[in-house]
């Protein structure tokens, strides 16, 4: 299968023998119907352009991510099963909750998730509701611990908790606590509690339900390592293919079939090309070619 600089090639290559065909879709799909024959499931590439359009609204997971599903999955045969390939961020734990309640209605739970290279945040909680994620070497998950306004929840708790304690061992450390945690209103701590609560337990049931079928230790041991502010640090942490494995996540050696290696990375990389060649922001493909593409506003020439 083509590298980076082959794919490149080959769109150029499509561009000219094909000028009134978008070569960019041409080649993607191609790449994407790939996989679904080598796997014999269905396969829908969900694909943000984050790297590319860091600043550009609209990339991470959002409630309008649920129509595109529903169009890519029309008409499938869906007792074949869903690979879903994911690249995202993440974004909204609303969403992400209704979007996995409806692939599960659609594909009673028979979903595997495809990590080509990084499926952050809510993203990563997407592939936690998979019977098992395919890895490489170079995939990575992120924590899954909720985020407020840019701010850990968490880390906003332990900071409140750690003013208190403070101010009872030392009243005269008041002052320059209040500076501190006056920017916290009692409702947003609030707020942060129960975005923790909701998260954990969500990603708890999904995992219990399908990956884990019923192990509650192993799907605690999963919960405290992937929602856990203290271990993982920074909610940009990159979780890699063997510490996914180490916590008891059921992980599929992408490395183990060269075939589907290649298919998945190729079409990764023509996903890559689509977002850097475009005003794409998020596709949502499957195999049969059948897409929801979002863009992003073009600028306006000024005169």
């Amino acid at each position: 299968m083509p590298n980076w600089n082959e794919v490149i090639l080959e769109i150029q290559q499509e561009q000219q023998k094909n000028p009134h065909v978008n070569p960019l879709d041409t080649v993607r799909r191609k790449y994407l119907k790939s996989v679904s024959k080598i796997t014999g499931r269905n396969t829908i590439a969900y694909y943000s352009g984050w790297l590319q359009k860091p600043q550009v609204a609209g990339t991470a997971v959002n409630d309008k991510d649920k129509s595109g599903f529903m169009l890519a999955i029309n008409k499938l045969d869906r007792a074949k099963g869903l690979d879903l390939i994911l690249h995202t961020p993440g974004g909204d734990i609303a969403a992400t909750e209704s979007l996995v309640d409806y692939l599960y209605s659609m594909y009673d739970k028979d979903i595997r998730v495809i990590v080509p290279q990084i499926s952050m945040s809510a993203g990563t909680m997407i592939a936690l509701s998979a019977k098992e994620i395919v890895m490489g070497k170079h995939s990575n998950l992120g924590p899954i611990d909720p985020q407020m306004g840019g701010l850990a929840c968490q880390a906003v708790l332990d900071e409140f908790k750690q003013a208190k304690e403070d101010i009872k061992q030392n009243p005269q450390s008041a002052s320059l606590w209040q500076v501190i945690i006056s920017k916290y209103h009692p409702t947003f701590l609030g707020a942060c509690k129960q975005a923790i609560e909701w998260s954990e337990k969500m990603v708890f049931d999904w995992l219990e339900n399908n990956m884990c079928k019923g192990d509650k230790n192993k799907v605690q041991k999963i919960i405290d390592t992937f929602a856990n502010h203290k271990i993982q640090k920074s909610h940009s942490r990159h979780i890699s293919k063997k510490e996914c494995i180490d916590v008891g996540l059921t992980i599929i050696n992408l490395e183990d079939n060269q075939d589907l290696q290649d298919a998945v990375l190729t079409t990764h990389h023509a996903f890559m090309h689509t977002f850097l060649n475009t005003y794409c922001v998020k596709i949502i493909e499957n195999h049969n070619g059948v897409a929801y593409i979002e863009q992003a506003v073009q600028p306006q020439n000024s005169k």
